[in-house]
């Protein structure tokens, strides 16, 4: 949006009904050239047609991955070479797609932004996630494959280790985003994960900056941390586990100081909010303004670590869109986390709001 374009946005805030010649007048414009850019404006789904009608703010924008999850479980202690009895399951996956799913259960409205295969399983996805997500603005890509992510657990339900087929996701470039953020201006968040091409990553985080919408930033896995660019100006959250700040920073995180230290530079690299996960023993939370604390999670049986940090974001979200302090988000966040774990589901389907306020109530 250009500086013309957002001195119209200024002149049709003040008054809805101005006629294009009365912006003219007010703007020093000739009356063809406010036509022009009112044209371009509703295009962009920034106003939406006379009286000028501006959109309002709404939801959350999840950018980034959606796949097939398939997990296998062992009964028993892993053996090398040779077969090892495990149970399988199959559900729908993907940071930003659990993290939306995870928003609408606890009744935040949220949209999802991404692609999937014109394949049977893609079909599949965009439909499991509909019931609880805005899915209009995703898109099925032709003659390509529905990202898939297999993870394999322990008898604890730990994760040993994880394989992703993501490559769909390069498809997507700033052109996408672009034709797209009508839409994505029009949300009170966007949550974006590492999943897309680093331009793009870096071309949402410069725009969402230069407009002024809350962003929140999560990596995803260490290897995609480093898609992100040097500069974190214009994140508002940074949430990240211990692997992935270690990989964006390059140190090595031991103590309890270090997660601090790492968190403080993660904000010297713009950051608002930075929260470090680090399992069984919480999160650590650092703020721009020097405000910084360690919190404790509750003690839960767990079923399942899947899902587990997609729904402590969400948490995280829902909290500040609904005016918590840092800690208090957080601790809203640690409650989902401690609900998932109980799962055997990436996204518990016990998560309501409901559930949420009374075992917030219980952990704390």
């Amino acid at each position: 949006m250009n500086e013309k374009e957002k001195l119209l946005l200024t002149l049709i805030e003040g008054n809805p009904f101005m006629s294009q010649q009365e912006l003219a007048e007010k703007s020093g414009m000739s009356r063809s050239a406010v036509a022009g850019y009112i044209s371009n404006l509703i295009k962009e789904g920034r106003i939406l047609g006379r009286a000028y009608v501006l959109p309002g703010k709404k939801g959350v924008m999840c950018i980034g991955g959606a796949n097939i999850d398939r997990k296998l479980q062992l009964h028993d202690e892993f053996l090398p070479e040779t077969s090892n009895p495990a149970v399988s399951s199959q559900a729908s996956g993907g940071v930003a797609r659990n993290i939306a799913e995870n928003l609408g259960r606890i009744g935040l409205q949220s949209c999802l932004l991404t692609v999937v295969g014109d394949d049977t399983e893609g079909s599949w996805l965009l439909n499991q996630t509909r019931n609880f997500v805005d899915v209009s603005a995703s898109v099925s890509l032709f003659k390509h494959t529905t990202g898939t992510y297999s993870a394999i657990l322990n008898k604890q339900g730990e994760m040993m280790f994880a394989l992703a087929d993501m490559e769909l996701n390069e498809s997507v470039d700033i052109g996408f985003i672009e034709k797209r953020w009508g839409t994505i201006a029009s949300s009170e968040m966007v949550l974006l994960d590492t999943n897309f091409p680093a331009d793009v990553l870096s071309y949402i985080i410069k725009r969402c900056q230069s407009e002024g919408i809350p962003l929140t930033v999560v990596p995803v896995s260490a290897p995609k941390v480093k898609k992100l660019p040097p500069s974190l100006e214009g994140v508002t959250w940074f949430i990240c586990n211990k692997g992935e700040a270690e990989a964006y920073l390059g140190m090595t995180i031991d103590t309890e100081g270090d997660y601090f230290k790492a968190a403080k530079i993660i904000t010297q690299k713009g950051a608002e909010r930075v929260v470090i996960t680090r399992g069984d023993k919480g999160l650590v939370y650092y703020r721009v303004y020097k405000e910084a604390s360690a919190i404790l999670p509750p003690e839960v049986k767990v079923i399942d670590v899947t899902g587990a940090g997609d729904a402590l974001v969400a948490g995280i979200i829902y909290g500040y869109l609904k005016g918590s302090d840092t800690e208090g988000a957080c601790r809203i966040g640690i409650t989902c986390s401690s609900l998932t774990l109980q799962s055997a589901h990436t996204v518990s389907p016990s998560l309501t709001k409901g559930k949420l306020q009374q075992y917030f109530s219980l952990y704390y």
